[in-house]
């Protein structure tokens, strides 16, 4: 049992299923980025991480010149054609901390649940780096969790996870603990390590609802569920799906997003 696989190569064998399933990222995030930095026409922004695209569009819309930064090969096909009637836009397969890239050369850094897969000591120094003075970067990702109207399903598949995903990754059994404000705040503060300043963050929120087969669709696309043995994944999904069914056929998951944004002096 290889657990040391590679995880962030594992979204690229799921692209067409990430794609369609991961969710975008609501009006209200990209009026704060906004409110924060104009991003317009004469602008050039770098996305780190892309994915399918789920947090793209938004900043193409501006009009902006905007370099997408993916490791999926997969992905960056599907990028480059989900895109390409954007004359401005363009696609460079790499890791984040190995591509090249003009310093003092972006107005706007951003990176929509993927930041995380770059080095702090790496990452945060490099964004600093490209970016023009005054320009700024923005983190954000989707922190979905079960809702708490839903008590008894959400046990069901706690005790799901303790016997199928803990054991095969070796962690200890229990609830999951859910992000928090203070979560938020601490990751707001990162960037003064890395001399960005005028810190901010935001948090937001929605509820989405699956069916059995959705929401198992939707697990399929996280890379430490990808990665699990398939003979293992494929008895814990169902018994996921089998407790869907028991408690009236859908999930209801309820979704925190957090914004941090910070600015080169």
């Amino acid at each position: 049992m290889d657990n040391g696989k590679e995880l962030e190569k594992t979204f690229d064998t799921a692209a067409s299923a990430y794609d369609k399933m991961r969710p975008g990222y609501v009006a209200e995030l990209y009026d704060a980025i906004f409110g924060y930095i104009t991003i317009g026409e004469n602008s050039r922004v770098v996305e780190v991480g892309s994915g399918s695209g789920q947090a793209t569009e938004p900043i193409l819309k501006t009009g902006c010149a905007l370099t997408a930064v993916e490791y999926g090969a997969n992905l960056s096909r599907l990028l480059s054609d989900k895109f390409s009637s954007y004359r401005n836009f363009n696609v460079i397969t790499g890791k984040f901390e190995d591509v090249l890239l003009e310093e003092n050369s972006f107005d706007l850094v951003f990176s929509a649940t993927a930041f995380h897969w770059v080095p702090e000591e790496i990452g945060y120094p490099k964004v600093y780096s490209i970016l023009k003075e005054g320009g700024a970067f923005a983190r954000f990702a989707n922190r979905p969790h079960i809702s708490g109207s839903m008590p008894e399903l959400a046990g069901e598949i706690d005790e799901l996870y303790n016997g199928y995903y803990n054991k095969y990754y070796g962690v200890k059994s229990g609830a999951k603990v859910w992000f928090t404000e203070e979560k938020a705040i601490e990751i707001s503060q990162i960037p003064v390590k890395y001399g960005f300043t005028d810190i901010q963050y935001q948090l937001f929120s929605r509820e989405r609802v699956f069916t059995a087969d959705e929401y198992i669709q939707l697990l399929g696309t996280y890379s430490d569920h990808i990665a699990i043995e398939e003979p293992v994944r494929n008895e814990f999904f169902k018994k996921i799906a089998e407790a869907i069914e028991r408690h009236g056929g859908s999930i209801t998951i309820e979704d925190t997003l957090d914004l941090e944004l910070a600015r080169k002096q």
